[in-house]
């Protein structure tokens, strides 16, 4: 599967808002803290997620970004994590 590694962060003005995007971030992600998702999305998934977002925020009042860290399998990301250490999201089995 063609994915790609992203870290999603938000800031969303009205707490209902707020409470709809971290509902729908947290299908797609694994919460790493307060308005910040990591997720590993192939090209599908990411155009859904953002046409989803697209229509729950406010465009003049909310922010969303989705920073790409390239693909998911091997990428070794640059990051400088204080406390709990940053871990790349790994592929996991989706059991339906």
């Amino acid at each position: 599967m063609d994915e790609h590694l992203f870290i999603a962060t938000y800031d969303i003005s009205d707490p209902k808002r707020w409470r709809a995007v971290f509902s729908l971030m947290n299908g797609y992600g694994e919460w790493l803290q307060l308005s910040v998702f990591q997720c590993r999305l192939a090209r599908r998934r990411h155009a859904e997620l953002a046409a989803t977002l697209d229509q729950i925020i406010h465009h003049e009042q909310d922010h969303v970004l989705m920073l790409d860290l390239g693909p998911a399998e091997g990428v070794v990301p640059r990051v400088v994590s204080l406390g709990k250490p940053f871990k790349a999201l790994e592929r996991a089995a989706i059991i339906v």
